[in-house]
Formats: structure tokens, sequence, C-alpha cells
């Protein structure tokens, strides 16, 4: 009686990966030459002005971007070059810029061209709940605290960072800690006292943390 073949084993149908170069910058545009436009808000102006030089070092130097200021159209433009690199940096560039309009600092704002899982979310007071006059700067008082007290403990515990723009809110940070950043705001508008909040947020601290 004839032996019986041997089952093939998992390596007979095992093929070798591909190996592909990296796709250059070059080939993914084209070839073309890519290009954004930021609006500079007049209340950003005289910012912008002042803190030009250390805008435009950052995205020259490691994003390798050309960058101008046309003060005809009052917009910062953004465009690659043929020492760009990085194929997502015209657009971490370009939130980077638009941090900065937004009202963010320059060393939190840099975040978004280090790191790949920074975002920002901005809504209004008015998308939570409907307020007006000496409410609506009750809201912001409480979302503010004493001296800003309540907003750098949410700061500081979420690992975010929150601007104030009136009925405006920005959070710059992670996804899910701009989620427990923003839950904690909403609270606050909606008339939450301080301490409850605080209580929240210490215990979401702690789910993230045993995330990581």
């Amino acid at each position: 009686m004839e032996d019986e073949e041997a089952p093939a084993s998992d390596e007979t149908f095992q093929t070798p990966e591909p190996a592909f170069s990296p796709i250059s910058p070059d080939q993914i545009s084209g070839g073309k030459v890519e290009f954004r436009k930021i609006q500079v808000p007049p209340h950003r102006y005289t910012p912008l002005k002042n803190a030009w030089e250390s805008i435009y070092t950052p995205l020259i130097s490691h994003m390798k971007l050309q960058v101008r200021m046309n003060t005809r159209t009052r917009s910062v433009e953004l465009r690659t070059s043929q020492y760009t690199t990085d194929p997502g940096a015209l657009q971490k560039g370009a939130d980077f810029v638009r941090a900065f309009m937004l009202g963010f600092e320059i060393n939190d704002a840099i975040a978004l061209l280090r790191l790949d899982d920074i975002y920002i979310d901005s809504f209004e007071i008015n998308d939570v709940k409907t307020l007006h006059g000496d409410n609506l700067s009750r809201a912001i008082g409480r979302i503010a605290g004493k001296d800003g007290k309540t907003k750098f403990t949410i700061e500081n515990v979420t690992r975010t960072r929150i601007v104030l723009a009136d009925r405006k809110i920005h959070i710059m940070g992670a996804y899910n800690n701009i989620g427990v950043a923003k839950d904690a705001v909403v609270s606050l508008i909606l008339g939450s006292p301080p301490g409850k909040v605080y209580a929240h947020l210490r215990t979401a601290a702690q789910r993230l943390n045993e995330q990581f």
C-alpha cells in the first residue's frame, strides 16, 4: 500500500510579501504644486504680525513648505515645494496656521505638525443651550472659572487645550481626550457646579489612563 501524501503545510501556500517603495508626495499630487489659503480674522492680524517668524520657521524648516503672507487678501498662503517630503505636510501646515487663527498659542498649535493624532473640535455655546445676555456671560464665566482655574483644570486633567472665543469654544487634543473635555464644558454650560464636573473628570481621566 502506497504511502499517503502528507497534507500541505500553510507554508506551502505562503507568497512573499510585496516590497513596494514609498510613494513620494510628488507622485501623490501627480507632480502638481498643492496650495492652501488660510484667511486671517481681523482680530488676529496684529498677533500674526508679532508672531510671524515663529509661525513660518517650523513650516519652512520642518515641513519644507513655501509660506507667504498676502497682505492684499489678508491670508496666509502655503504651498508644497520640491523639497517637501511628507505627503501630509501641507494639511498639517494649514491646520497649524488655522489653530493660531482660532487663538491657540504657537507652542500648543505646533503639536499639529509633530503628531498625527491631534485634532481640533469647535462648537458654539448656543449649540448646547440657547443663552443671551447675563445668562451667556455666566456660562462663559463657569467654563473659565475664577482666574481661569476651571478651564486650566479641564485642560490639565484631559491633556487638551481650550480657547474661549466669545460664544465659540475650540478644543485641541487627542480624539478621546477632546470628548472628555467637551463633556465637562457642556455640563458647565448646562449649569452643573464645578465640583460635580471635577468628580466626573477624575473618573473619566482614570478610564483614559487605563486605556493607555
